[in-house]
């Protein structure tokens, strides 16, 4: 079959600490009609982190004096938990943080989320590792399909000067995250020279136009492309001595 196709996994449980998550996305693929060589499975972030444990309970949470000071009309208690997430502060507008995270991404609240967690005052925190989470995952999917896979990690990031979020890549493993044309020729014959196209990126908005942010379907399969190479979602983050916004 040619072309792009965007298949949502469905019927895939309530996931919590400890789940045998490759199990559940293989029962849910087996019923979508199965995994084929080069698929790519897409995962919400929240699945991974929930998996891995990654979540904390507001209950256990004693606010600082900066916690308190960034909250404005919230929950001074979400703040620390952002602050104790964040590897540098960013920007702040109260309530609003804007964070680096310790795997280098720029995002507000450090990665934080209150959304679709396990229970009332509980927040998911990003996984320790995504791209880690991402080469662990597609092992055990390999080895029960016997064909070869790639696996995306992603997560909702707003963008400056553009409205809304869109979903990115920020783990992966059995794909080259970025498509480097540059020294190509486009159509006219002009050499290009600056573009890098974040493929990675590209594959999550994809599969998010079928997962969305409140049906439920925290997973899919992108299949037609032609996978190759490898690398890691952290080639994705600027390098700071390129940043100009820094």
């Amino acid at each position: 079959m040619n072309g792009l196709r965007v298949i949502p996994l469905e019927g895939l449980p309530e996931i919590r600490d400890g789940d045998d998550l490759a199990g559940l996305l293989l029962d849910a693929a087996a019923a979508a009609g199965g995994l084929e060589s080069h698929d790519v499975v897409v995962v919400a972030q929240k699945v991974i982190s929930k998996v891995e444990g990654r979540t904390v309970s507001l209950t256990d949470v004693e606010p600082s004096p900066r916690a308190r000071q960034l909250a404005g009309d919230e929950d001074p208690r979400r703040l620390q938990v952002i602050l104790r997430e964040a590897s540098r502060i960013v920007r702040t507008r109260p309530p609003l943080v804007i964070a680096e995270t310790r795997h280098g991404f720029v995002c507000a609240s450090a990665g934080v989320d209150a959304s679709n967690a396990p229970g009332r005052d509980q927040l998911v925190l990003l996984p320790l590792d995504p791209d880690a989470s991402a080469a662990a995952l597609r092992a055990r999917l390999e080895r029960a399909t016997g064909v070869r896979l790639a696996v995306v990690v992603t997560d909702s990031f707003g963008r400056p000067w553009r409205q809304g979020t869109t979903d990115v890549a920020i783990g992966l493993d059995g794909l080259r995250p970025l498509r480097d044309l540059r020294g190509e020729q486009d159509a006219a014959g002009y050499e290009l020279h600056a573009t890098v196209i974040a493929t990675a990126d590209e594959i999550a908005g994809a599969a998010e136009l079928v997962m969305g942010k409140t049906s439920r379907i925290p997973a899919a399969i992108i299949r037609g492309l032609q996978l190759d190479g490898s690398g890691t979602a952290r080639e994705l983050v600027m390098p700071p001595e390129r940043d100009l916004f820094r």
